[in-house]
């Protein structure tokens, strides 16, 4: 194989192709087909023989008479089994990254870390074969582990719009010119002054970050720093539901709060013609309890 097959492409599955086999009850697993070997499970046993050749969507019996469906995976399939090392950004924040710091096709976006390639993948796609994605990674382990997820995905080779190095971000960003910078980090707000050196005016820096006392800290770093404008953090929260004829409810399970999303644009700074900085709640109410609250005096003291 020279490259994976999209999902829906209309030729039949060939030896070394990425597949994912559904049960009845839903489940998927991720299988690469190898001639003569087989798939076992709780449901039995397929010989990949017997999936070589099919067209997608077909339904195959194992040895026990249950039937799996077998299907080129979609990102999200493919994310939600593949090998993990840290915890991955799950496509609920994958679509909301893309949509919030605009990643397009053409785009130079910097990621930092690598993780275990999900957000990477997505990026990817995204910026297509005319963009590029650095991505930064700490640990040698999680690059080791990004870099197979991402090859896997990709049909073995790792995509030629894709580099990926092991180090520290903000030593990384120097020399670097990006129109995104997205960073998925325990302590985001270091990486802001950096990236407002690699973000030409207009480029935009997104943070994710699970908790409030991190989107604090970055919103704080970002507004200090001088060269960001129109911070604005959100959440994404993603609801099922269940659908049998007339029984229409939410679904008992959702993907609640994983991470919040903190963007913000490069502009200039304000001495070389940048937007004045926003008045904000926080410096006006010190202000307004200064002027509002009266002076304390000391009690008069008269001799007895």
């Amino acid at each position: 194989m020279t490259g994976p097959l999209l999902p829906g492409t209309d030729a039949p599955l060939v030896p070394g192709e990425l597949v994912v086999l559904t049960d009845r009850k839903g489940r998927r697993y991720l299988v690469t087909l190898e001639p003569g070997a087989e798939w076992h499970s709780h449901a039995g046993v397929v010989p990949h023989d017997e999936l070589i050749g099919r067209t997608e969507g077909q339904a195959v019996r194992t040895n026990r008479n249950m039937e799996v469906v077998v299907l080129r995976p979609t990102r999200e399939d493919f994310v939600l089994k593949m090998k993990r090392g840290a915890q991955v950004v799950y496509p609920k924040d994958q679509a909301m990254i893309l949509a919030a710091a605009d990643v397009r096709p053409g785009c130079t976006v910097v990621e930092a870390g690598a993780g275990s390639g999900a957000l990477t993948l997505a990026l990817l796609a995204a910026v297509g074969p005319t963009g590029r994605v650095v991505s930064f990674e700490l640990r040698d382990d999680h690059a080791a582990i990004a870099r197979r997820n991402v090859e896997r995905f990709h049909g073995g080779t790792p995509p030629a719009t894709w580099e990926l190095r092991v180090g520290d971000v903000i030593e990384g960003l120097a020399g670097l010119h990006a129109h995104r910078v997205v960073l998925d980090l325990l302590e985001p707000w270091a990486v802001v002054g950096a990236a407002a050196e690699a973000l030409p005016p207009g480029g935009i820096l997104l943070a994710y970050t699970p908790t409030v006392p991190q989107v604090m800290r970055c919103t704080e770093a970002l507004w200090e720093d001088g060269r960001y404008t129109d911070v604005r953090t959100t959440e994404t929260l993603v609801r099922p539901w269940d659908v049998d004829g007339l029984a229409v409810r939410p679904a008992h399970r959702m993907v609640a709060h994983t991470a919040f999303l903190t963007t913000a644009r490069r502009v200039p700074a304000r001495d070389d013609g940048g937007p004045p900085p926003p008045r904000r709640r926080t410096a006006m109410a010190v202000t307004e309890a200064a002027v509002t609250e009266p002076a304390v005096t000391e009690p008069a003291v008269t001799a007895g």
